[in-house]
């Protein structure tokens, strides 16, 4: 949990809720924290004190370094772990790179390997993916400096995020192309690559797979214009209802379509799928996370339960699922 990425605070909320629900569940836990190695319990009480913060180690940090030098601190434990849980969001963490290392030291992980996380993390290449098998999902462009073209093209108002990335974080909803422009270019800082995306007025679900089975429905109502960043970790900001309360075959078209891209990305484990249901009624695919939220709270958690699933319950699949894979 944690590493270096601008959902560091995030991440970091998600490990040590998970750590204590995988105690609760029976199981001895080390907390590791890519950047900085283990954890000590005394930072995991305060972190679960705190809830999700803002804090960011993306700024300054050489990843790939900084990322090779924490899993080599925490190296004795990893090696003699019987799975690591990883509850990492953005960056190194979710773009496939923790995994490879792992996968290479023989440490057996929970999720889905190294391509299947580039490919969700990349939101061009997955929704190429989508496009070519017949997956609906809002027309874009990718490329700073485009704002002119992607208005003409995409219509206003337009979506604007980065092309990587998560949390909805850089993300913003803008109704000219002079606004366009200042967001693309905000979007593909630093060294990243920004998306231009044709809005879609409607209503936003997500649905959690767990061992390749759709988790029920969950329907998002934001209090702002869109599921930000706020609406998404600050209380009061949203209304997250599960099982969502649609007709029957909408929620069997969401979760068959969420089955569909987590087989196309060849994700594994667990993941979640995020959608806007136009006002004709159709479904559109915004993007497939190998690695969604992890808190108690979060979506992924609230779908399971809704299922029966309690969050002690939901770690520990996760985690035994996880452990099989790395004896196959």
């Amino acid at each position: 949990m944690g590493g270096a990425s601008e959902e560091r605070g995030v991440s970091l909320a998600s490990g040590c809720q998970v750590a204590a629900a995988l105690r609760e569940a029976g199981h001895q836990v080390s907390c590791v924290d890519p950047v900085a190695g283990v954890m000590p319990k005394e930072d995991e009480a305060r972190i679960l004190a705190a809830g999700i913060s803002g804090e960011d180690a993306s700024s300054g940090t050489s990843v790939p370094g900084a990322v090779a030098a924490g899993l080599r601190a925490a190296n004795g434990v990893l090696q003699d772990a019987d799975v690591a849980f990883l509850a990492l969001h953005g960056g190194a963490g979710e773009d496939g790179t923790v995994q490879a290392v792992l996968q290479a030291s023989g440490v057996p992980y929970a999720g889905s390997g190294p391509a299947a996380c580039a490919l969700a993390m990349d939101k061009d290449l997955s929704k190429r993916l989508f496009r070519d098998a017949g997956v609906a999902t809002p027309d874009w462009m990718v490329g700073a400096g485009r704002g002119d073209e992607a208005a003409r093209r995409l219509g206003l108002p337009l979506v604007v995020k980065p092309v990587a990335g998560g949390s909805s974080v850089r993300l913003a909803v803008v109704s000219s192309a002079g606004e366009a422009e200042a967001a693309a270019a905000q979007a593909a800082h630093p060294g990243g690559e920004a998306m231009y995306e044709r809005h879609v007025k409607g209503r936003e679900f997500t649905v959690g797979i767990l061992e390749d089975e759709a988790l029920p429905v969950v329907e998002i109502e934001p209090v702002h214009d869109f599921f930000d960043f706020r609406c998404k970790y600050e209380a009061g900001m949203a209304v997250e209802t599960a099982p969502a309360r649609i007709p029957p075959q909408l929620a069997t078209e969401l979760q068959s379509a969420a089955r569909r891209v987590h087989r196309l990305l060849r994700l594994q484990h667990f993941s979640r799928v995020d959608f806007l249901v136009d006002e004709a009624g159709r479904p559109w695919c915004l993007e497939a996370n190998a690695l969604p939220g992890l808190t108690g709270n979060s979506l992924l958690p609230k779908a399971a339960r809704a299922a029966g699933i309690e969050f002690p319950a939901l770690c520990d699949r996760i985690s035994r699922v996880g452990m099989q894979a790395g004896l196959r």
